[in-house]
């Protein structure tokens, strides 16, 4: 039992420095790097001293106090989820394990979404290949690293991702632990002075106060609808105006209308056997890169030939596969090259299960990714565009 009480001592004191590491987010911004160093000192101490302790305790301990190592083995889950720096436990192939609350916040991204999907997958394309290459490098057990990425949804505030290597108990290979550390102090909402939300998030609709069990309407899901209500009634406006018979027409006017408003990339392809591309519309300032979709042909691109093989619609949100739309002259991915963060890839029924053309639309940068009431009304207006482009001359 002396053992478990030194071990207990000892964890005691840890929980003490975590609540001084809490109480110290408020310091200023140019004080906030060593309160991180701190941090990452205590969790390889968790790592080092207090995990093996406790391994130590469960395989020498007597029986008796087998529900007091549960109960230590669920602390140290509860300090890994609270520690106010966002933390991530990945595999040597950068697919997440573990996501602590802070880095939940931090990455905009829910912790059931992210485990089991690689953590570059929520960077920008470029960073991708050298974090797998450092991830890699740190579970081989060549040191830790440390590099700068990018998130996808914030591409322009760069990130410190510190990766350190930790072999969890009974397991035969190592895992990587990653800490992201905001670097851009112009940046409020990520600068190192600024604390990480850790508390429950509510969502829309929630009870609130003075009315227990009632759902309180949300305004931002209304406005939401209703904007998607807007873009049904301009395309339905817009098709209703189109020439009769002139397809090309027809998708010039419907891509107008999404573009911008509704997507950055607008890509139309056209034809009832082999499609052809009729309308490319992109971000001002592109013109090389929308010329050079343009000249692309539909059938090189994989989602637009599943399209038309399947005749269902495709959504993706951050999509991994950077080749997916194919590639343009200069060989470089379309993906890529338009800093593509989520896309839609949505076929024009035509009769009996054939396709008249498919549309493809490209968010970028750090606008919000499409969402599944998006793609619902999407597949309403492709439905509206196929039927326009059936109408006799």
């Amino acid at each position: 039992m002396a053992q478990t009480d030194e071990f207990g001592e000892e964890l005691a004191d840890f929980v003490r420095r975590v609540s001084e590491l809490k109480a110290a987010r408020s310091v200023p911004a140019q004080e906030m790097p060593t309160v991180l160093d701190a941090a990452i000192f205590e969790l390889d101490h968790v790592a080092e001293q207090l995990w093996p302790a406790f391994q130590r305790l469960s395989a020498t301990g007597p029986s008796g106090i087998g529900s007091v190592d549960r109960q230590e083995q669920q602390l140290l889950k509860a300090l890994f989820q609270r520690v106010p720096v966002p933390v991530v436990l990945v595999d040597r192939e950068s697919v997440v394990r573990r996501m602590n609350f802070a880095a939940t916040s931090f990455t905009g991204v829910r912790a059931g979404y992210a485990t089991g999907r690689p953590l570059t997958g929520f960077l920008a394309h470029a960073d991708r290949a050298a974090f797998r290459s450092q991830a890699a490098a740190v579970a081989r057990g060549e040191g830790d690293r440390g590099l700068t990425v990018r998130l996808q949804q914030e591409p322009s505030a760069p990130v410190r991702a510190t990766l350190a290597a930790l072999r969890p108990s009974g397991e035969p290979r190592t895992a990587v632990l990653v800490v992201l550390q905001p670097v851009d102090e112009g940046n409020p909402s990520r600068s190192p002075g600024a604390p990480y939300s850790t508390g429950s998030s509510h969502s829309p609709g929630a009870s609130g106060p003075g009315a227990p069990g009632r759902a309180v309407p949300s305004l931002s899901a209304t406005t939401r609808h209703a904007a998607l209500m807007d873009l049904v009634d301009a395309m339905t406006t817009a098709l209703l105006g189109s020439p009769d018979g002139d397809r090309p027409s027809v998708l010039a006017r419907a891509a107008e209308v999404l573009h911008g408003r509704f997507a950055d990339w607008v890509v139309a392809d056209a034809g009832d056997g082999r499609l052809s591309r009729t309308a490319v519309l992109g971000p001002s300032g592109c013109g090389e890169e929308v010329a050079a979709v343009a000249a692309q042909d539909p059938a090189a691109c994989p989602l637009v030939a599943e399209a038309v093989r399947g005749g269902s619609t495709a959504l993706q949100v951050r999509p991994e596969d950077p080749e997916s739309f194919g590639r343009d002259a200069s060989g470089a991915p379309v993906l890529v090259r338009a800093d593509v963060t989520s896309l839609l890839c949505v076929p024009l029924p035509g009769a009996s299960g054939s396709v008249r053309g498919v549309l493809t639309l490209f968010r970028s940068g750090s606008r919000p990714a499409f969402s599944m009431a998006e793609a619902q009304a999407m597949d309403l207006m492709s439905r509206h565009i196929a039927l326009r482009l059936a109408w006799p001359a």
